[in-house]
């Protein structure tokens, strides 16, 4: 069979499809109440871990395989590869268990034990990469297996593949406008950059007035998961340096102390890098006389054990 008819004539992959799909985004979105409060002014964070696979980056491992089902370069025979800090290959393996894909993920050697359980217990297999070189270091060595076996691998890319930015464009812009047609800024912090790019060219296409804020870690040595340190880092392919109309930095210790905060006054249990969202957009509200502020939060504290055992014990 050929493929490019192959996903078409296969009813229960086709079917597997719509059903995985049906548990991707349309998650809700929550107005910060006793954390912030200031008149004339608002704040919502949208809660990214109540879908599949528990954390935003469902969204851009579904556009990413289907895209790569309806082209063929996904097929049988053929592995999904690609280099991960752990939850855009949870969300990879979660998917692929569910429609049946072998996935090969390349993940820094210091990833935390959760993430190396979650992706064991859904069949992902694992390339250890140098825990000195980051996902930086990763990307290396998934490109290398690619090269060098082209027919078993379909190479993802989630840092160079425009499904991932296009993703958020389609669903995350779209679910925020109907939820909060309010808005006036929209912040988000780097890592493979398809959260602030997608959704922020969607705003910036039906609300031009809108003021879209990137936050990046304070330094090349951080602790937040997923976050790139854009001067440091290799810049991700899809990023686009003109979207942004100002910059934060944010400090890990910062991040820290909002998991307490967020925990205390708004019973929210994040993750590093959600504390992060939040504590960048609870600065730029801090700011405003009036306006919305809206937020993604990544992920909750499920896969941060030791971190959540350092702040609460």
């Amino acid at each position: 069979m050929h493929t490019e008819h192959w996903l078409k004539n296969d009813f229960d992959l086709s079917g597997r499809l719509r059903q995985v799909e049906s548990q991707i985004g349309r998650t809700p979105l929550q107005p910060i109440q006793r954390l912030f409060s200031k008149k004339g002014v608002r704040l919502f964070v949208k809660k990214e871990w109540e879908q599949l696979s528990g954390s935003v980056k469902a969204r851009a491992a579904f556009s990413i395989v289907k895209a790569a089902l309806e082209s063929g370069q996904l097929r049988p025979g053929r592995a999904l590869l690609d280099a991960t800090s752990g939850n855009t290959g949870i969300a990879y393996a979660a998917i692929g268990k569910a429609l049946g894909i072998e996935v090969v993920l390349c993940l820094p050697e210091n990833a935390s034990q959760e993430r190396k359980d979650i992706l064991r217990s859904l069949g992902a297999q694992i390339v250890f990469t140098s825990r000195f070189e980051g996902t930086d270091g990763a990307q290396e060595v998934a490109r290398d297996l690619a090269e060098q076996y082209p027919e078993r691998y379909f190479y993802a890319d989630q840092y160079r593949n425009d499904n991932n930015w296009r993703a958020h464009y389609r669903t995350t812009a779209v679910e925020i406008l109907q939820a909060v047609p309010e808005i006036t800024h929209f912040v988000a912090g780097l890592g493979t950059t398809g959260t602030f790019v997608g959704t922020g060219r969607r705003l910036r296409e039906q609300k031009p007035g809108v003021q879209l804020i990137a936050l990046q870690p304070d330094s090349a040595l951080h602790g937040l998961e997923g976050w790139k340190h854009l001067e440091t880092a290799i810049v991700p392919g899809i990023y686009d340096p003109t979207l942004a109309d100002a910059s934060e930095e944010i400090d890990t210790a910062e991040a820290y102390e909002i998991i307490r905060a967020a925990r205390k006054h708004e019973d929210l249990l994040l993750s590093p890098s959600a504390a992060a969202n939040l504590a960048g957009a609870l600065r730029i509200a801090e700011r405003l006389d009036e306006g919305t502020v809206v937020t993604v939060l990544p992920d909750n504290a499920d896969k941060y054990g030791e971190v959540m055992k350092q702040l609460f014990t």
